[in-house]
């Protein structure tokens, strides 16, 4: 598989060297680091050399400020695109009916980490079984580096956003300081930020006889970069072989199914 991986930051270094690994071909596309196979300017140069390139699939980790346009630009030339950029969520009507009206394909996730997607999984179903029985509350809280700009992370928050989904009677996502006491139906969401803390996402449901932690940690980006190439083989696998039609939206929840 030839991959035009747009965006040569870290990620887009790990990906180009996780996909090697893996047999595919890379070429990458930045607008500043020099060390990119390919210079663009605008993302219509992107689109280009995305096409030029001869690439299968595109993979897109750059910026919010460029990633819509990005998607106008590639989305018409065929080229199937794997988005892993945040930030934009709030244009997703708009980018769904792009990719319907050009027949063409978007896989996209906020987090491409297997282990992630999987304990969302884990999380929803263990609500589910909990939310039965009133005496167990629930939590989130989560750990990053002291240079994550954001709190709480975009992880914890789809953790809430699940967690919600299950539990009805959790119908507000709180972020900050109680300066007095919870109401029942409050989701608490704490964050803290220290040192070089990777990331630390933990679930608690708690009752007055006992207490179920569910936590995932993660150890370095290996496993958001594996995740992001995974993703591309499974878009161009699934419409080599017909199981996957052209004009639709994909995320991790359909590729873990």
């Amino acid at each position: 598989m030839k991959i035009a991986m747009i965006g040569y930051g870290k990620m887009g270094h790990m990906i180009k060297e996780i996909a090697e690994k893996r047999g595919h071909e890379v070429k990458t596309i930045d607008s500043f680091d020099k060390t990119a196979d390919f210079f663009a300017e605008n993302s219509a140069d992107v689109a280009k050399v995305v096409k030029e390139c001869g690439a299968d699939i595109a993979i897109d980790f750059t910026h919010p400020k460029s990633v819509i346009d990005n998607m106008k630009a590639i989305l018409p030339t065929g080229i199937p695109l794997v988005v892993g950029t945040t930030g934009w969520y709030d244009r997703m009507d708009e980018v769904v009916k792009l990719v319907k009206d050009t027949k063409n394909n978007l896989f996209w996730a906020g987090n491409f980490s297997i282990g992630v997607n999987m304990f969302y999984r884990i999380v929803q179903e263990a609500t589910r079984l909990m939310a039965q029985y009133e005496e167990y509350d629930v939590a989130v809280w989560e750990a990053h580096h002291n240079q994550k700009a954001d709190s709480p992370s975009g992880t914890a928050i789809e953790i809430a956003k699940r967690i919600m989904a299950e539990n009805k009677r959790k119908t507000e996502m709180v972020d900050d300081a109680f300066r007095e006491r919870p109401l029942p139906n409050q989701l608490h969401v704490s964050s803290t930020r220290i040192g070089m803390t990777p990331g630390i996402h933990k679930v608690f449901f708690d009752s007055p006889a006992d207490t179920i932690e569910l936590t995932h940690t993660v150890r370095n980006r290996e496993g958001l970069a594996m995740g992001a190439v995974r993703a591309s083989e499974w878009l161009f696998e699934g419409l080599k072989g017909g199981n996957l039609c052209k004009g639709e939206v994909f995320t991790m929840d359909d590729m873990l199914n």
